[in-house]
């Protein structure tokens, strides 16, 4: 493959669909998914050998859930979607900082 087709198959995956999902509807709401896409490529090339070209590519697609607009009597509102993986090691951050700083504390009082 080389980088023309590359870029050429990058530039197919780069759509809105890739972020819009298709609408569900049931009992007159509307429902939109969306998505936070993020892509990345590159390329290079070099010698292989002494007398022998190489190449080579590569191309990735990440995608995360973002939240969905939920349309209902004609009113679009905006739901996020709650990365409850993201809260927990936060939470756990956050509480192993609180123990070291209230043992730094105690160790303190203890030498003086």
């Amino acid at each position: 493959m080389n980088i023309m087709e590359l870029l050429e198959q990058t530039t197919d995956a780069a759509t809105v669909g890739r972020v819009f999902g298709q609408p569900v509807t049931h009992d007159g709401v509307t429902i939109i998914p969306v998505a936070r896409v993020a892509q990345a490529g590159g390329g290079g090339t070099g010698k292989a050998g002494i007398d022998e070209p190489g190449g080579g590519g590569g191309y990735a697609v990440a995608a995360k859930p973002a939240g969905v607009y939920v349309i209902k009597n004609g009113e679009v509102h905006w739901k996020p979607a709650v990365d409850v993986n993201r809260i927990v090691v936060g939470g756990q951050l956050v509480s192993v900082v609180l123990l070291l700083t209230i043992r730094a504390i105690f160790r303190r009082r203890r030498r003086g």
